[in-house]
């Protein structure tokens, strides 16, 4: 996909309606779960974006084949007679971190896969050793050679009990992926039950799979012999909801987000509150009012109150600096801590470039004082979620800012800045 930038005119009235796409973090690990049958796979609502092209890619590349309908791009079919080849492409592997979940449907139909680092968003560290040690638990024999790692099932998957020594979302995924397919019982502890690991194991579940308990942090894994074709509708991306919001509550404007009522609500009006922030369900859809209070609520006996990143049901890492900007522009104090990567606050010297006034106390915590005015500059675009934040500051900024990088974004957002144009954003897209 090709790079460029944004050009803002900040401090515009927006206003109507926005349409919540398919969840990311949920397509790109069902689109690889379609190479665990030679059946076809029917998707709905696909978000046409960066990371899934790349993932469409790696897919093609492998041997699958991949039907966009012609009346609707968001519906594909993806079809896995034959899985050709067991070596990823490094130029797509290196682009996405979800590349990892290829890992378990390789083992399976080709019984090898080499395995490079996986690339995504540079915010911080990130193990795959959830992952690893998971797969030598169902049998897979693991070793390092020149290219990367070398991933072998030699004898066919064995079901078992494991305990992953974190809660990892796409390491719970892979296991989930392994599991379904292995002989016997596997009983996974400490998974992970974000909304799209939830999603992920219905539609194995259709395909013939028997997990149970999902939605928890225990999942029973019954393996099967054979997974068939099925029809499923990815759900809709509340973190692309919670952006929505965010962009309302920091621009002081009223937006209405179609189809925005998800199962995440709940947290999400849990974490805006404290911010002063809230919304309205209204069917199907949610509705941010403007110019709302936006007073940071303290906690027990007028503690400054702290916004952290948790494991689900808790506040999700990735909507953690679309609450900082929102913070920005809202009256008190607040502590953002963010637990899991130790480099996704290093956003925060843009933000303060711009005019914010922010503490950063180490690579985890950051100390929001606010309300501050911020100004149009140039800013760079470091990862999908980091990008837009900065996006909603240059549209609540005044002033003509420009934000590069915005491959960073596109990755996450469809057609960004076409859709806030018909809010009536002054945006401009300028490519390379």
């Amino acid at each position: 996909m090709a790079n460029g930038s944004f050009i803002v005119q900040g401090s515009k009235p927006l206003s109507g309606s926005i349409v919540a796409n398919g969840n990311k973090n949920e397509a790109l690990p069902v689109l690889a779960a379609c190479l665990l049958t030679s059946e076809t796979v029917t998707l709905h609502n696909v978000p046409l974006i960066g990371d899934i092209k790349v993932m469409s890619e790696l897919l093609e590349a492998l041997g699958a084949k991949i039907e966009k309908d012609e009346n609707d791009p968001h519906t594909w079919r993806v079809t896995a007679e034959s899985v050709l080849s067991s070596e990823i492409p490094e130029k797509y592997f290196t682009k996405i971190r979800a590349s990892i979940c290829l890992a378990a449907p390789l083992l399976l139909r080709c019984g090898k896969m080499r395995l490079p680092l996986p690339g995504g968003d540079q915010i911080g560290a990130r193990s795959i050793t959830t992952h690893l040690v998971g797969l030598q638990s169902l049998g897979v024999t693991i070793y390092d050679d020149e290219n990367g790692l070398m991933l072998l099932n030699r004898g066919g998957l064995r079901g078992t009990d494991m305990l992953l020594d974190e809660a990892s979302v796409t390491g719970t995924e892979n296991l989930i992926m392994a599991s379904v397919l292995s002989s016997g019982q596997t009983v996974i502890y400490n998974a992970a039950c974000e909304p799209h690991v939830q999603q992920l194991c219905l539609m194995l579940n259709k395909m013939g799979a028997n997990i149970s308990g999902i939605g928890s942090n225990r999942l029973v894994i019954q393996g099967v012999t054979e997974l068939k074709g099925c029809e499923h509708t990815i759900d809709t991306d509340y973190i692309e909801v919670a952006s929505f919001i965010a962009l309302a509550a920091a621009t002081k404007n009223a937006i209405t987000i179609k189809g925005g009522n998800c199962g995440a609500v709940p947290v999400l009006a849990k974490a805006f509150a404290k911010l002063g922030v809230t919304f309205e369900v209204k069917g199907e859809d949610i509705y941010v009012p403007a110019k709302q209070e936006m007073e940071i609520r303290p906690g027990f006996r007028d503690m400054i109150t702290k916004l952290e990143s948790a494991i689900w049901p808790g506040v999700p890492a990735d909507i953690l600096s679309l609450l900082l900007t929102v913070a920005t522009q809202c009256k008190g104090t607040v502590l953002i801590h963010e637990k899991m990567f130790e480099s996704r606050l290093f956003f925060i010297d843009r933000l303060i470039s711009m005019g914010a006034r922010i503490v950063l106390c180490d690579p985890h915590r950051a100390v929001v004082i606010g309300p501050a005015s911020l100004r149009g500059e140039k800013i760079t675009s470091p990862d999908i979620r980091a990008g837009v934040s900065l996006l909603i500051a240059a549209l609540c900024a005044k002033g003509k800012s420009r934000i590069d990088n915005i491959y960073m974004i596109d990755r996450g957002y469809e057609k960004i800045d076409e859709r806030l144009r018909q809010l009536g954003a002054d945006i401009e897209r300028v490519e390379e």
